[in-house]
């Protein structure tokens, strides 16, 4: 009798199937002598839409709403029921004794599995294989320690919850919103509060006023003091009289050393990545969107073998793990990494601060795997990811950074300046990005800009007497809190439990495609829409503590704590208030994106809508559906004045070429030039030509051969 493995894609199923032994490859799946290895194309079922309950459903109508089915439904999705009726035949086999799921080892991957054998009705037993990494070593070791399938139903349940949970909110609130102000509005249970985290960012900058202060500087002649009121220790001034005062007071004059104190500070090592904290890096350092990072992820994760599992939310490792440390950092030993290791390599690893198995849940932090690394077969965005979980890896067996940091208080005058010095003792961890790194990796770095920076101390003593060289007094205003970036973004929706490390990315993405957001620079803004959709949505859904609050429930039932049935029955109830919320209102919209451009079939003025081909102009009216390209298209033909490329149009006479600056229009007819005009010259010549002398010239041989036509 042989094993059913189902996974979750083509090329994982083809990686198991080797290791496995599964040589024979057939249209859906591989063999061998004890194992059948087939593999689903991500999700091959999901839950049925509410036209497949009843056929009114088809039409949006706000009287229909909301849509809450008794029980729901799955359904296979057309473009992928191929396989999914490939691995239906195949489990109808009598020599298949029980299945082993070997999706991806989170919640979606259980999903994933477990709604294939809900519609093919398996029967027989099944069990889970649980593994953190795709090498042979790890596929082997899985198979050796396949769980029972059951221990995973708890999972199971968490993950129908939360598509259910999305399926109910996210569909009758999108629905109801389109139907009642006709515009594609979409809200979501964890979307439409992030949104709503961003524009009240956004409204804390719009209120905000900026208010002028300022510092004072004395130049001590080897180092520099800032002046600071006594008590309080701020430095901002906000009455330029005083600050010109205290200038004018200390400048030239001799001060006392009151206070010199030297602590020895101490920086530990940074934790390992969890995918919310490499996504956050790799945003800062190199512009990556978290999409990009999760995407660039899965293929060192999948293709290359090279790291662990990404979906993880730990920043930690288990004790079962400290074994395969050293191999992990040997595997690593390579090329710009090999002198970083080598020390590491020459004694016992410390892991005391990173291995605890009571902040592991499902899967350890990202680290390395032992697969033998290869740079040359990265690519650029590949190698910059892997080159950050690398130096981090090998930073977790640095010793701590230790430097001293001086702090001298001097008065001038009675007024209290203060000097702050650091001196490295010894670089530990922070070795590994670069000694000049200093201020790297030490987490939110948010020294206030009015400081002087990271300066050295001369040898001083208390009581000493210091000359005040130059005495300045630097006008600054105050900032509005910054804009949100992506990094930024997945710190506020970790802090507000939004969504999960694996589906945070795709929440920004949607954000941006259903043009509520937009991306300025690095930052993430509000559309009009954006502001509106807000406005429109209930308040019960755009609140973050909402949504956090089932998120927490979600991860209860994960682990056994909470109970499926009520969570659900809430999710039902708070739908209906919210819904009836949407029909109840008086606010109105106004599309932000109108123009002034009318519908040809129906004569509505059309919007302007973003899409993957460019600007699109799109007739609101969704019984119409009318739609255009915003944006004229652009030919090879240049402008004679300015020599850019004209835009092509087409009118009653035909088609034809603008330049809209230099208003110079030509028809398209036209054979005075371009490339059609010299194939029809050659064309010509060929046929009137009476091949004359290689003397002759083009210009001869055109004239007679124009000449013969005409005479024709």
């Amino acid at each position: 009798m042989k094993t059913l493995v189902l996974a979750e894609k083509p090329s994982v199923a083809k990686e198991i199937a080797r290791v496995l032994g599964a040589r024979q490859k057939h249209k859906s799946h591989y063999e061998g002598a004890d194992y059948v290895v087939t593999w689903a194309l991500g999700h091959l079922v999901t839950l049925a839409e509410p036209e497949d309950y009843d056929s009114k459903f088809s039409t949006w109508k706000l009287e229909d709403l909301p849509i809450i089915p008794s029980k729901m439904k799955l359904k296979v999705i057309r473009e992928t029921s191929h396989q999914f009726k490939a691995i239906e035949r195949l489990s109808r086999r009598n020599d298949l004794k029980e299945l082993v799921i070997a999706t991806d080892a989170g919640r979606e991957g259980e999903l994933v599995a477990r709604w294939i054998m809900e519609l093919i009705r398996w029967k027989k037993p099944f069990k889970r294989l649980w593994i953190s990494s795709q090498t042979d070593r790890a596929i082997k070791e899985g198979f050796a320690q396949l769980k029972p399938g059951s221990q995973y139903n708890r999972l199971y349940q968490s993950a129908v919850c939360r598509s259910e949970a999305d399926w109910l909110i996210g569909l009758n609130i999108t629905r109801a919103l389109t139907s009642k102000y006709n515009a594609q509005l979409a809200a979501g249970r964890v979307q439409t509060p992030t949104l709503a985290t961003i524009i009240q960012r956004e409204n804390e900058i719009r209120k905000f006023q900026p208010v002028e202060y300022w510092t004072v500087q004395a130049d001590f002649g080897s180092f520099q003091g800032i002046w600071r009121k006594p008590g309080s220790g701020e430095p901002r001034i906000f009455d330029r009289s005083q600050a010109e005062a205290i200038r004018n007071k200390v400048q030239g004059r001799t001060g006392q050393i009151i206070q010199i104190k030297k602590t020895e500070k101490t920086i530990p090592q940074p934790l390992a990545y969890d995918l919310t904290e490499l996504q956050r890096d790799a945003n800062k350092r190199y512009g990556f969107s978290a999409k990009q990072t999760s995407s660039v992820l899965q293929r060192l994760y999948e293709q290359h073998k090279l790291v662990t599992y990404p979906r993880t939310d730990s920043r930690y490792l288990t004790a079962d793990m400290v074994s395969t440390l050293k191999g992990r950092v040997q595997s690593v030993a390579v090329g710009p990494y090999a002198p970083l290791a080598r020390p590491l390599l020459q004694k016992p690893l410390v892991t005391k601060r990173i291995v605890d198995d009571s902040k592991v849940s499902d899967h350890h932090a990202i680290i390395p795997t032992e697969q033998p690394l290869q740079l040359n077969l990265l690519s650029n965005e590949e190698r910059k990811l892997y080159d950050l979980i690398v130096r981090r890896f090998l930073a977790l067996f640095y010793p701590p950074c230790r430097y001293d940091q001086t702090t001298v208080q001097i008065e001038v005058e009675k007024e209290t300046f203060w000097a702050t010095g650091k001196q490295m003792k010894e670089t530990g961890w922070k070795e590994v990005y670069g000694a000049s790194d200093f201020n790297e990796e030490d987490g939110d770095n948010d020294a206030s800009s009015d400081e002087p920076s990271s300066q050295l101390l001369p040898e001083l003593k208390p009581q000493g007497k210091l000359t005040v060289k130059r005495c300045q007094e630097t006008g600054r205003f105050t900032k509005p809190p910054a804009r949100y970036t992506e990094a930024t973004l997945l710190t506020q929706m970790e802090k507000h439990n939004l969504g999960t490390p694996a589906t945070r990315a795709d929440i920004i993405e949607k954000l941006l495609n259903t043009d509520t957001i937009e991306r300025q620079g690095n930052s993430l803004v509000p559309t009009g829409k954006g502001w509106q959709l807000i406005e429109l949505a209930s308040e019960e859904l755009r609140s973050p503590e909402l949504t956090a609050q089932w998120e927490i429930e979600l991860e209860r039932i994960a682990k056994g704590q909470g109970q499926m049935e009520r969570f659900l029955e809430n999710i039902r109830k708070q739908t209906i208030r919210m819904v009836s919320e949407v029909k109840q209102s008086t606010i109105e919209y106004r599309p932000h994106n109108l123009t002034h451009k009318k519908c040809p079939e129906c004569g509505q003025n059309m919007e302007e809508r973003k899409t993957k081909r460019g600007k699109m102009l799109v007739c609101p009216n969704r019984e119409c559906g009318f739609r255009r390209a915003a944006e004229p298209k652009l030919v090879n033909k240049r402008c004679p004045q300015c020599h850019k490329k004209m835009e092509i149009h087409e009118g009653k006479a035909g088609k034809y070429v603008q330049c809209r600056p230099c208003n110079i229009v030509e028809s398209l007819s036209d054979s005075g030039g371009g490339k059609a005009a010299a194939r029809m010259n050659r064309k010509l010549i060929q046929q009137y030509s009476d091949n004359e002398g290689l003397s002759n010239s083009l210009g001869d041989a055109l004239k007679a051969a124009l000449q013969k036509q005409s005479e024709k």
